[in-house]
């Protein structure tokens, strides 16, 4: 048993090999007692200075997802949603924490319907009742051991002291001037200072947004959803043509589930439930993979990702169809992850369910289909905009002096969410209505009155013989679960170092947006090779070079731990976003 621990640990944190063979340099950070990789250097140092001062790892968190809302106000914040895996290492138990957005009770479904595609994305008819407060509050209030003031603290200070804003930084506000321009004053005026975009190298406070975290320590979640915030955001939202109420505030409640949990090539992952989708994505793809017989030992070699595309297309529509905010998702995840629910994946796919063996099925070049290959569900639709501007959110992961493990991704959806803040609150809102369905009757992610709308954020810790060995994530909107998949099989089945398989050359496979767009079109970074794009192209796959290696625009960044069998925590923080590993 110790041999594998130590196999393990050795291509995890392994660099020695190819640092200079990857496109993308990602160096690895040590420490022995805490660590946090986070979206932002100064988040992840609030969540150190937390557990130096005894906090734990959800004590960390509550700081660090704060702090993060602060300096980056693109990607999540107080008036968005968060999914949080925890493992707590004295029960050995692991836990979901849903915080994510939900339509209120009082839900008008036939305006809803009535709303044009920008209204669902921008302005306060786009905005959902914000969970992320209420997820941190309940994480906390369970497992938490420092005084809830205390963790809340640091993001207070970095929000009326102002957070140093990095060059990544300024090219995302860059990216967003159009909608921070976009008529809500209150949003201009703490993000385009003096009407300007901020300066790299520079403060940025938001006094607002400090006052408003100062309530939400003295009182938890009753200082946001009741009293003067709550107040202030539901005539935002009235004056906006809104969909938030008061009451809908008050009701909304965050919740303690069981995680997705399933057994793949010798490991054990678990992670975020319905209404997420992306584990369920991720994890079919993997067990369906698990009897591949490769090509090569490179999983970019064209035959390989041929063979991974063709899964992808039986998988992808099936979990749109199944997984949403519906009574029962989390026994329906279960049977689509079951041996025969796979093996039948694998029938459709061309994957053979014995271990080496190559099938060979017609390939499909779209959606309507010929050759006896399987329609796309009715019931599909798309769960995010595949615009690369809105390759949004954030993740981090916290590891603890006693091994307890947060791996948390938080997002207001779409870069600076509906563009809109509540005056006075510095709070910038979600516009998360445009992850709901609104054109499928038959859809689980048809919007209705308390529903929480589908998200592609995949926050999953990895085990090896009940123990975890690696707490991992990443942002990027429907990119999230193909990166978490690639990021995945190069570790587990191809056995590379970590840090090569995150900066290697990202991929992803395109959503289609309606049933008549094709699903064959794979999008990498410009780093991939013109004669495999050759080959994958030969083979009947449209391949679009999106963005330089490293960019981060079009794809998202990795925030991992890597826990060794001594205890040992290796911090990964990709370049590709703002992140930053830390620990002590």
């Amino acid at each position: 048993m110790q041999h594998r621990f130590a196999a393990l640990l050795a291509f995890l944190v392994s660099v020695a090999c190819s640092l200079g063979a990857t496109p993308v340099a990602v160096e690895p950070v040590s420490a022995a007692h805490g660590m946090v990789v986070a979206g932002h250097p100064q988040a992840a140092e609030a969540g150190v200075a937390v557990m130096r001062a005894g906090g734990n790892a959800i004590d960390a968190a509550v700081a660090v997802s704060l702090s993060l809302g602060v300096a980056e106000p693109q990607g999540s914040g107080m008036g968005g949603k968060l999914m949080l895996i925890y493992y707590d290492a004295a029960t050995r138990q692991t836990f979901a924490v849903d915080g994510l957005d939900a339509a209120g009770h009082s839900f008008d479904v036939p305006r809803g319907r009535t709303l044009t595609r920008d209204e669902r994305r921008l302005g306060w008819t786009s905005v959902l009742v914000p969970g992320l407060p209420a997820g941190l509050w309940l994480a906390h209030q369970k497992w938490g051991v420092r005084p809830w003031a205390d963790d809340v603290a640091p993001a207070v200070k970095l929000a009326r002291d102002g957070f140093r804003v990095l060059p990544k930084t300024r090219d995302f506000f860059a990216e967003q001037e159009k909608k921070l321009r976009g008529g809500d004053r209150e949003i201009a005026k703490w993000y385009l200072p003096g009407g300007q975009l901020p300066k790299a190298g520079t403060l940025l406070a938001n006094g607002d947004l400090a006052r408003t975290m100062e309530l939400f320590a003295a009182k938890g979640a009753e200082g946001f959803y009741r009293g003067p915030v709550a107040e202030a955001i539901a005539a935002g939202a009235k004056q906006g043509r809104g969909f938030i109420t008061t009451d809908d505030l008050a009701r909304y409640q965050a919740r303690i589930t069981a995680p997705v949990a399933a057994d793949v090539f010798g490991h054990h992952i678990e992670g975020a439930p319905p209404p997420t989708s992306g584990l369920a994505l991720y994890l079919a793809m993997l067990k369906t993979l698990e009897t591949q017989a490769w090509i090569s030992g490179e999983l970019r070699a064209p035959a390989n990702l041929h063979r991974v595309g063709k899964v992808w297309q039986v998988v992808q529509p099936l979990v749109s169809a199944q997984v949403a905010d519906v009574t029962g998702g989390d026994i329906a995840v279960k049977k689509f992850l079951s041996a025969d629910s796979i093996d039948e994946i694998r029938r459709k796919a061309g994957v053979s369910s014995k271990v080496g063996q190559v099938l060979d099925l017609p390939f499909s070049r779209g959606i309507v289909r010929e050759g006896g290959a399987q329609p796309r569900p009715a019931a599909f639709e798309p769960d995010y905009d595949e615009e690369p501007a809105f390759a949004s959110t954030t993740h981090f992961v916290v590891v603890d002096a006693k091994g307890n493990v947060v791996s948390c991704t938080q997002s207001t959806s779409l870069h600076f969410g509906a563009g809109v803040i509540a005056p006075g609150t510095g709070v910038v809102m979600n516009d998360s209505l445009s992850n709901f369905s609104f054109t499928s009757a038959n859809s689980p992610n048809l919007v209705a009155p308390g529903k929480r709308a589908r998200s592609t954020t995949s926050p999953s810790i990895v085990f090896r013989e009940g123990r975890p060995v690696l707490a991992i994530g990443i942002p990027g909107a429907q990119r999230i679960p193909i990166a978490m998949m690639q990021v995945m099989l190069d570790v587990l089945a191809f056995q590379r170092p970590l840090a090569d398989a995150i900066g290697d050359t990202r991929l992803h496979l395109l959503n289609p947006e309606s049933s008549a767009d094709p699903n064959n079109v794979w999008e990498v970074e410009a780093s991939f090779p013109e004669p495999d794009a050759k080959a994958l192209r030969a083979l009947g796959w449209t391949v679009n070079k999106m963005e330089k290696a490293g960019t981060g625009r079009h794809f998202g960044g990795f925030t991992a731990i890597a826990i060794g069998n001594d205890g040992t925590l290796t911090g990964f923080a990709d370049p590709r976003r703002t992140n930053a590993a830390a620990g002590y």
